[in-house]
């Protein structure tokens, strides 16, 4: 998203002069209507009433300030219309707003204000008058908690005041990032990622980067994994896993070979185990080595005491296809005969960051994975950071929080329960309805919506929303955003570049804000395709075509 550092688009910094301007111009709240109708959190406004000094410009997601005896209520445009009649004793036309109320202040005795808080202790009465916030209130609203934070851009009413994301609450209980393809989801999941790593160094991240975009915005500060250095034994999956890789799709009618399958394992875990060691925790899914070796020989053992020929058929298919992901290039990172070794705290540790040696990040890059089993890796990954989260919170001196960004979430955790590899949705959803308990956070990024698993997009506790124009998508996000976001639903179309809505328990308040500029040296490797500059001229030759069918054949990336 190139137009995050697009000088065009920049924000100007705001001069002394236009700051003061600015005061100058909101620096009183004006009123602007009456309350007419109260239901629950959600309050009727009619413009243009008796006591209303002047009509002032008003928007969709605009901040209000409805003041009392004991409190300043505020609450946010959700809706706007008019009517076919005239406001008596004005002659002007009658127009209503619907205000969902957000939270207030309260008034002490000397009618000094608090500090803003979500949620209302005296509701506003009939005739309360409805008043512009002024920037007094904007800064009073918008104004970071005393917790840790981590500032992402400014708000949109004011450009000069900030917009922070509430660092414990974003990352502990889940967020998402979602937005049509082209609108900065890359961008945005660099920068806030950036944001809190500035302040927290020793931080760990996984990261899941699906187009190997993500390695050069974060440099020197990730380990970068990808197809040629990846280390993934076979003997860390799960015997659910395994089956998907060594039987496939055709489980249904593999029943014999999965028994066999799984024979097999557990009498090959049990002969790698030293001499004297005891086997009575060993089951079919213990992560413990075992070499292939020894489970083909389990598999020959058993052949020769089979007395009917047919029987020996599913053995051979078996041993066949071990085989051939023994010989097969593409799946060495996972059933490499050098990958025997008990290296499960090693490569846990490389994952997880733990120590975290100036790299918080590291970045997965499953660009070059076999398709067959990329949902595999994932499902191992996710299950890896779970299970180990799980085991450390049993130490309660030393913490080690993880955070696992999803980029394709409805890739691995698909709404349609037919459709991809389960075990990675299963894993992915347990991180999401379990994971805050262990101090696993969990981050969905998707360009479709509509299509996430809506169990785990409802767990993200925190909502950033960039612009999106589908349909399916914008009434998916609308019944998983809370009621209070509702009114700023209706700018998803027409966000600007930058731009989004952010939601939930990550920010103070529903806020409608645009993101800080992005550094170049920050920015992912995501830009779309420039046709008509590469078009005017042919960089391209026959050498090209070459270098790439070498690239292609030995599987270099």
């Amino acid at each position: 998203m190139s137009e995050f550092s697009n000088p065009q688009t920049k924000s100007p910094t705001p001069s002394p002069t236009s700051s003061r301007q600015a005061e100058e111009t909101c620096a009183v709240r004006v009123q602007i209507g009456t309350i007419t109708a109260i239901r629950g959190a959600n309050v009727t406004a009619l413009l243009n009433a008796p006591g209303a000094t002047r009509q002032e410009n008003i928007s969709i997601g605009g901040l209000l300030a409805m003041p009392g005896d004991l409190s300043v209520v505020y609450g946010m445009v959700q809706s706007m219309s008019g009517g076919g009649y005239t406001v008596i004793g004005t002659g002007a036309e009658a127009r209503m707003i619907e205000i969902q109320l957000l939270g207030e202040i309260l008034l002490d005795e000397k009618g000094g204000h608090g500090s803003f808080h979500r949620g209302v202790t005296y509701y506003p009465h009939f005739d309360t008058p409805v008043m512009t916030a002024d920037a007094r209130d904007l800064a009073t609203v918008y104004a970071p908690p005393n917790v840790s934070i981590a500032r992402l851009g400014s708000i949109h009413q004011d450009r000069s005041i900030p917009a922070f994301a509430v660092t414990d609450e974003l990352l502990a209980k889940h967020f998402a990032v979602l937005g049509t393809t082209g609108s900065g989801k890359s961008c945005v999941v660099s920068l806030v990622l950036h944001a809190i790593l500035d302040q927290h160094p020793n931080g760990h991240i996984v990261l899941i980067d699906p187009h190997n975009e993500y390695a050069v915005a974060f440099g020197d500060k990730a380990e970068a994994i990808h197809l040629s250095n990846l280390q993934l034994p076979y003997w860390l999956l799960n015997f659910e896993e395994l089956v998907e890789v060594v039987i496939g799709q055709n489980q249904d009618r593999a029943y014999p070979e999965i028994e066999i399958l799984k024979n097999g394992v557990i009498e090959a875990k049990k002969m790698f185990l030293h001499q004297g060691e005891r086997g009575d925790h060993i089951t079919v899914d213990t992560p413990v080595p075992y070499r292939l070796g020894d489970m083909i020989k389990v598999f020959d053992d058993a052949m020769g005491k089979l007395e009917r020929t047919e029987d020996v058929v599913s053995y051979f298919r078996l041993k066949s296809k071990i085989e051939s992901l023994r010989i097969d290039r593409r799946f060495s990172f996972m059933f490499s005969r050098h990958l025997v070794d008990d290296t499960m705290a090693r490569i846990l540790s490389r994952i997880l960051r733990i120590p975290v040696a100036g790299k918080p990040v590291s970045i997965v890059d499953i660009s070059g994975i076999p398709s067959e089993i990329v949902d595999v890796v994932v499902s191992v990954l996710a299950r890896m950071i779970f299970d180990f989260s799980v085991w450390a919170s049993q130490d309660k001196t030393r913490k080690a929080p993880v955070l696992l960004v999803c980029e394709e979430a409805h890739r691995y955790v698909p709404r349609d329960e037919e459709t991809n590899f389960g075990p990675s949705k299963k894993a992915i959803s347990r991180i999401a309805k379990e994971g805050r308990k262990y101090g696993v956070g969990l981050c969905l990024v998707s360009q479709r919506p509509a299509e996430l698993s809506t169990s785990a997009l409802s767990q993200c506790n925190t909502m950033i929303a960039l612009r999106m124009s589908n349909i399916r998508d914008q009434e998916f996000v609308a019944n998983a955003l809370p009621e209070s976001a509702g009114g700023l639903l209706s700018a998803l179309p027409s966000l600007a570049q930058q731009e989004a809505i952010i939601v939930g328990d990550g920010v103070t308040i529903p806020m409608r804000m645009r993101f800080d500029d992005l550094p170049s040296e920050r920015r992912p490797a995501s830009d779309t395709a420039a046709f008509s500059q590469a078009w005017r001229s042919e960089d391209a030759d026959s050498d090209f075509i070459e270098q790439i069918v070498e690239r292609w054949r030995m599987q270099k990336r």
